[in-house]
């Protein structure tokens, strides 16, 4: 089945690249880029010498080849919906991984992002590719809309326990650190070494544009509109997201509630690892790999419960979480070419 990449030589779609090449039923039709237009495309990222040898191309998402099954779309938010919608209006299958297409209001869009929706109606169409609570819609959907990498990580903890009535959705603060990479390719003040080396940092107090897609998702999990305390933290790693997430513990919670919830909704979930006895999520256990650990603990002196979920931002918060669900999509168990253990050290 042949796919394709719009926006193929940022970071995330780099890792599609990398995933796409040794996945077993597909075929890399396609990677675009402008910015190296002709360039072969192991010469941007040498990791893929001799294996990624096809040359970048500027490719019109009007006159794409026919015999196309599905097509990333890899850009920047507002850029991303000038591709994908002459795309989907030819019947093609996209995920977009920017923001274009995740939030379900347009007002709420347009409020965030700065920037007119072009087709507010795809808003409502458009498939929350979230595989754990989506899958079904996810194999029929014709345009997903991938989550964001915060959200990733902090919707899979908290969804099967907003679901059951097990979370205080009225107080909810979550701190999440993430490595450099999330801020991208594109040379910046943000990801200058001097600036990122030996310094944390939190930023987007309140304003961070994921906040209104966690929110959705937990209302809509919970019943009512939810609000969240939402702080991320740059922190001077290559990769990977550690959330901590703290809320009050409802009456009677105990860690074996949890324990039971968790298993009910994720313990035959592929990408999905529940933590035990003392064991704790950490960022270098899932490097270079789609899973999502998870851990519990209900804190009797504070009367809290805390949760920590830890994920690479590259793969199952951005581009192995896209080709999960590509597989799904496609017709294939969505496992499919994503079986790869994590890097340690």
């Amino acid at each position: 089945m042949k796919v394709g990449i719009m926006g193929a030589t940022g970071f995330t779609g780099a890792e599609l690249v990398r995933i796409l090449l040794q996945h077993p039923e597909v075929e890399l039709a396609f990677v675009d880029s402008r910015t190296y237009e002709n360039q072969q495309f192991d010469e941007v990222y040498p990791n893929l010498k001799g294996k990624a040898t096809m040359k970048a191309q500027s490719v019109d998402p009007e006159n794409l080849p026919e015999d196309m099954e599905l097509v990333f779309c890899a850009l920047p938010h507002r850029i991303s919906q000038n591709k994908v919608i002459p795309m989907h209006d030819k019947g093609m299958k996209i995920i977009d991984l920017s923001a274009d297409f995740r939030l379900n209001d347009q007002k709420t869009y347009e409020q965030w992002y700065q920037t007119a929706h072009q087709r507010p109606e795809l808003l409502t169409k458009s498939v929350y590719g979230l595989p754990e609570w989506y899958k079904d819609a996810l194999k029929e959907a014709t345009l997903t809309a991938n989550p964001g990498c915060f959200p990733t990580s902090i919707l899979l903890p908290l969804l099967p326990l907003m679901k059951e009535g097990l979370v205080d959705g009225k107080h909810l603060v979550v701190s999440s650190n993430t490595g450099i990479s999330g801020a991208g390719r594109k040379p910046s003040p943000v990801n200058l070494f001097s600036q990122v080396n030996e310094n944390v940092r939190a930023y987007g107090i309140g304003t961070h544009r994921h906040t209104p897609e966690i929110e959705q998702e937990l209302s809509l999990a919970a019943g009512s509109d939810i609000t969240v305390q939402f702080t991320p933290h740059l922190v001077p790693m290559d990769r990977g997201i550690l959330s901590t997430i703290v809320t009050p513990a409802v009456a009677g919670l105990t860690l074996k509630k949890v324990e039971d919830c968790y298993q009910a909704y994720y313990g035959n979930k592929p990408f999905i690892r529940l933590l035990s006895n003392d064991a704790l999520p950490e960022t270098k256990a899932v490097k270079g790999s789609n899973f999502c650990d998870i851990a519990w603990r209900v804190d009797e002196r504070s009367g809290n419960l805390i949760l920590v979920a830890a994920i690479d931002n590259l793969i199952k918060g951005s581009s192995g979480e896209a080709v999960q669900n590509m597989n799904l999509m496609l017709g294939m168990p969505e496992e499919t070419g994503l079986d790869h253990l994590s890097i340690w050290p």
